[in-house]
């Protein structure tokens, strides 16, 4: 059998390695275990729950503040009349009227669609498994917390305030569990 035949083991290319393209190699899993950091693999190769129900929360919650945002956006005006109201410009002159202040309300509003794509992108790349994505979920997670003293501020609805605070403390709790860092492939804590 000659080397020059297609088929043979000298004529087959050489395999590629995943490095050549630019990703680093991984380093291999501790014998006797099925996954990372020595946790058992999930059955099927999928993500555990853990992670998959932080990807499912963010991205809920990055729809709602797109909503939000949206909103803010759209009814500008009518929103800054009700928080600046032009009742009040009639008895201070130097006070701004409600249409003056849109632009404020515009603002807030594509700062709220800004967060909900960084959430909802966040989310989508869960599956390369890069710790970095892991690190962004954490800081949505405070950045929520934040966003929940916006909303005491501003809504006088306290149920709503109260569950996007459990919401909010839930975003920051999980990306923290054994199982997520395990699947992002994160130092184990001491």
């Amino acid at each position: 059998m000659s080397t020059d035949e297609p088929g043979t083991p000298e004529s087959a290319p050489p395999p590629q390695r995943p490095w050549a393209r630019g990703n680093p190699p991984r380093p291999p899993h501790p014998p006797g275990s099925g996954g990372p950091a020595g946790h058992p693999a999930p059955a099927g190769g999928g993500m555990p729950a853990p992670v998959s129900s932080l990807r499912v929360l963010m991205t809920v919650v990055g729809g709602l503040q797109a909503v939000l945002g949206l909103a803010l956006v759209t009814n500008s005006v009518s929103i800054a009349k009700s928080l600046w109201g032009e009742d009040d410009a009639t008895f201070y002159a130097d006070r701004a009227t409600g249409e003056e202040h849109s632009g404020t309300v515009v603002f807030v509003g594509v700062l709220i669609l800004a967060v909900a794509a960084w959430g909802i992108l966040t989310a989508l790349k869960f599956p390369t498994r890069h710790p970095n994505v892991r690190n962004s979920a954490i800081a949505y997670g405070w950045t929520n917390l934040l966003f929940t003293l916006f909303l005491w501020a501003f809504l006088p609805i306290l149920l709503l305030a109260l569950i996007w605070l459990v919401v909010a403390i839930l975003l920051v709790v999980r990306p923290n569990q054994p199982e997520t860092r395990a699947w992002f492939g994160a130092p184990a804590r001491l």
